[in-house]
């Protein structure tokens, strides 16, 4: 495979890896995912912006097979999809240096035991001289490791951004196109990214003094419309919640879903839009996505044995980890003879900094006294979303 060149001595290494499904075991890949790395050639030097997974690093090779000499190779993360081929990438070029933090030092040679002396440390906002072309370096820590950072490369206005900006999306063309790339971008920010919002919105801060005519991510197609994806994210990190229920239900012999339905049926009545998910067929990362721009949480579960289904306590679980800036959670469910569900459910989701609204546990098979109660839910949460833009 040949370089894809994005300007004049700047080349996309695209690896990518169409039939993964799974990201750390645990996130589904609907559009599979690519492993970007780049080359900038100077007039005196070469660099390397990452690598790839070890398990595709022969078509990294493969892009590198004209490529006799490379000066640096630039660590932005130590995560193995981005660093995994390094000590390959070493072996075949011995003189390279990796260049990145001390805290990605660190993590580099705990991960894949890279002796201390192949590295050349950073500090922020430090350059590095390629000849006609100057790196400037840029930590942003905690998007989504301690150790991250990010390289603005200034004659060419590009910013390689690591994990920032990112989207789980294989595809053969270069560039995004907005109305394509935009679900796998926020599907990305909420399996990743969500939980490190407050660290996001002070590093769009940062990135906003500098004058960005490209993005090229580590995952994904590279950006030229870099207005869009900054807004975005902006919306997504910084903006206050939409008039919009979650409500992630299961249920096992249809109470549940009697109170499911009425809940629903009510708020669309009351102008809150809902998004109803039926964890019985469970996507993470749908789930995610459906909590990034949500004002209200509604758990949904019938009680096994004394607690709630397991699956509904996922959910509540995979909420409590992503921390979306939801304002209101509720619980609705059924039980048989008796439990514990709202105790174990409010046990799950200690960093949700939301109101906990008036919730609706009913024995067995609801009844019009019960009905009456989700209506009064509904009502309240209509309340609480009347000052909140619609999604």
């Amino acid at each position: 495979m040949k370089p894809v060149k994005i300007t004049e001595n700047v080349y996309s290494l695209r690896v990518n890896h169409f039939n993964r499904r799974l990201f750390d075991s645990l996130i589904p890949l609907p559009q599979g995912t690519s492993y970007n790395a780049y080359l900038v050639k100077g007039s005196e030097k070469t660099a390397l912006l990452d690598s790839a997974d070890p398990e595709k690093a022969a078509e990294l090779f493969d892009y590198l097979q004209d490529e006799k000499k490379i000066d640096y190779i630039i660590a932005h993360h130590a995560e193995q999809d981005h660093s995994g081929s390094i000590p390959l990438l070493l072996e075949k070029y011995p003189q390279a240096k990796v260049v990145t933090n001390p805290k990605c030092k660190e993590l580099l040679m705990t991960h894949l035991h890279l002796p201390a002396g192949k590295f050349m440390e950073v500090k922020d906002g430090e350059t590095l001289q390629l000849g006609g072309r100057t790196l400037e370096f840029i930590y942003t820590p905690w998007v989504h490791w301690p150790e991250t950072m990010v390289t603005f490369l200034r004659e060419d206005k590009l910013l390689f951004s690591c994990d920032f900006f990112g989207s789980h999306l294989a595809s053969g063309e270069l560039f995004s196109e907005e109305h394509l790339v935009c679900e796998p971008m926020k599907r990305y920010y909420a399996e990743i990214m969500m939980p490190f919002r407050s660290n996001i919105k002070g590093h769009l801060e940062k990135l906003s003094n500098y004058d960005i005519s490209f993005i090229a991510p580590s995952h994904g197609p590279v950006h030229r419309n870099t207005k869009f994806i900054f807004d975005i994210y902006r919306d997504w990190a910084v903006s206050e919640p939409r008039k919009k229920a979650v409500v992630a239900y299961i249920s096992m012999h249809g109470s549940t879903y009697m109170l499911v339905n009425r809940l629903v049926s009510r708020l669309q009545e009351a102008g809150v839009s809902v998004e109803k998910l039926n964890l019985d067929h469970l996507d993470e990362g749908r789930v995610a996505m459906a909590l990034v721009d949500a004002s209200t949480i509604v758990i949904g579960t019938p009680t096994v044995l004394t607690g709630p289904h397991p699956k509904a306590a996922y959910a509540a679980y995979l909420a409590n980890l992503l921390r979306p800036k939801a304002k209101f959670v509720s619980v609705i469910g059924s039980f048989g003879w008796g439990g514990r569900v709202l105790e174990a459910i409010a046990g799950l989701i200690p960093n949700l900094k939301a109101e906990l609204l008036k919730p609706v546990i009913v024995k067995g098979m609801p009844t019009e006294a019960d009905l009456a109660q989700i209506d009064e839910l509904a009502a309240l949460i209509a309340e609480k979303n009347k000052d909140l833009a619609a999604p």
